[in-house]
């Protein structure tokens, strides 16, 4: 069995005497896609720990059940965590593979990401009914209906795009797309390029959205896998997984978002680079108000050694954002999106 380097001969030794035959449990939502990334992340580890058996437990999470109201709508948070942490908290499975994008900024006491893997692409794809086939969000017919459930994307495709008009749209991957193709209801779609490409869908990808478009949304198109902080040897474990790189790029986007208290109420986007050679850490942010009309960007770049000073840069950068007025704009975005949860949640109590 393939042996991760640890901090000490000892604390090796120990290791792989504990791995070997050692059942892990592993925890996914049902989703094909999310099945797709989880089931990567288990023939990884089956690679490197061959003694192990790993053990895959599914379930649906409110934002996989609640497929009548936009995300922002719903009203709670964690929507695609939060079910899954519970069997983490209760000791039912030992690791859970989020798309780190789903993941909330603030962990649940005693949770931890024990790896974030190598990022994909981080970008927004465009995919477009059979009949625009060769058009572009730039080129679509005025009136054109695109489906997306991402105000991040809404927000600044409005601006970009005024011709066009954006609806929310739900459910899995799958259920989108016999959505586009089976109704005449959306002329396209935005989805992120990474789920697509794992789903083996780059032949329906029309347009891909560089940053100059739409900022991405923080982590996207990274996998993370949460876990127990106490849990010693699962984090271990999944030491073999991490991606310096990508960690540093994404704890620095999150630290932004977490500065700025953002989630899915919050029109918010990130671009991030990172220059192995130099050490150099670029990272550029946005919010914007819900219509599109108001935003506010900043942009920075710091020697990121560790994850502090990567998280350092995600702070310094919001702070400079909200003085420069990106508080009001998150205040405003906030309240109405609030507003509308607490409108949604009660027409649907009265159902």
């Amino acid at each position: 069995m393939t042996v991760y380097a640890t901090s000490s001969p000892f604390v090796t030794l120990i290791f792989v005497l504990s791995m070997s035959g050692r059942v892990v449990r592993v925890g996914s939502r049902k989703s094909e896609l999310a099945l797709i990334q989880t089931n990567s992340v288990i023939a990884r580890l089956k690679a490197i720990y061959s003694d192990c058996t790993f053990e895959l437990t599914t379930m649906s999470t409110t934002g996989d059940n609640v497929l009548d109201r936009a995300l922002s709508k719903i009203g709670e948070k964690s929507l695609f965590t939060k079910e899954l942490e519970v069997a983490l908290a209760q000791n039912e499975v030992d690791l859970v593979v989020h798309s780190l994008k789903d993941l909330p900024t603030t962990l649940p006491p005693g949770m931890t990401i024990g790896a974030i893997c190598k990022r994909d692409s981080p970008y927004d794809a465009v995919i477009l009914r059979a009949k625009f086939a060769g058009l572009t969000l730039a080129t679509l017919p005025e009136g054109s209906v695109i489906g997306t459930s991402s105000l991040r994307r809404i927000a600044q495709l409005r601006r970009a795009f005024p011709h066009l008009v954006f609806r929310d749209v739900r459910g899995n991957l799958n259920t989108r797309l016999r959505k586009l193709d089976d109704a005449e209801t959306y002329a396209g779609l935005i989805l992120a390029e990474a789920g697509l490409d794992r789903m083996g869908w780059q032949g329906r990808v029309s347009e891909i959205l560089k940053p100059e478009v739409t900022l991405y949304a923080v982590g996207q198109g990274a996998l993370a896998i949460e876990c127990r902080e106490n849990d010693t040897a699962t984090l271990e474990l999944l030491k073999p997984l991490q991606d310096n790189d990508t960690t540093l790029r994404c704890t620095a986007e999150r630290a932004f978002m977490r500065s700025l208290e953002g989630g899915c109420s919050v029109p918010l986007g990130v671009h991030t680079e990172f220059d192995a050679s130099s050490g150099q850490l670029r990272l550029r942010g946005g919010v914007f108000s819900l219509d599109g009309t108001d935003s506010r960007f900043a942009e920075r770049t710091i020697t990121a050694t560790d994850a502090a000073t990567a998280s350092g840069l995600g702070q310094a950068l919001a702070t400079e954002m909200i003085a420069a007025g990106a508080a009001e704009i998150l205040k405003q975005a906030r309240e109405t999106t609030h507003a509308a949860a607490a409108a949604s949640i009660d027409a649907a109590q009265k159902s």
